[in-house]
């Protein structure tokens, strides 16, 4: 009896771990800058504007969340203030 409420428990921890802890974000993905199109997921580049493919480009995590580059200048900008282009209005021109 005491190994099945040892089991429980432990079954009971992995669930609240994978429902609302680490595990949440395999089960319904991240947040982020996604764009379904077809089959493929695109993303957008914070600095440029410019749809690049999840495979492609450059990618950084910056405070938990996955943002891609088309180019490793865009990256390099990005790294030096990414809070400029993170509270940027889309198609404000860029002065940096």
């Amino acid at each position: 009896m005491e190994g099945l409420g040892s089991f429980l428990l432990f079954a009971l921890f992995f669930y609240l771990m994978m429902r609302y802890g680490c595990g949440a974000h395999m089960m319904h993905g991240h947040g982020g800058h996604a764009h379904k199109k077809g089959d493929e997921t695109k993303q957008i580049d914070p600095v440029c504007e410019m749809e690049v493919e999840s495979d492609k480009g450059y990618a950084k995590i910056y405070h938990g969340t996955l943002y891609r580059f088309c180019t490793r200048n865009c990256l390099d900008k990005f790294d030096a203030n990414p809070e400029h282009y993170l509270n940027k209005r889309p198609g404000e021109k860029d002065e940096m």
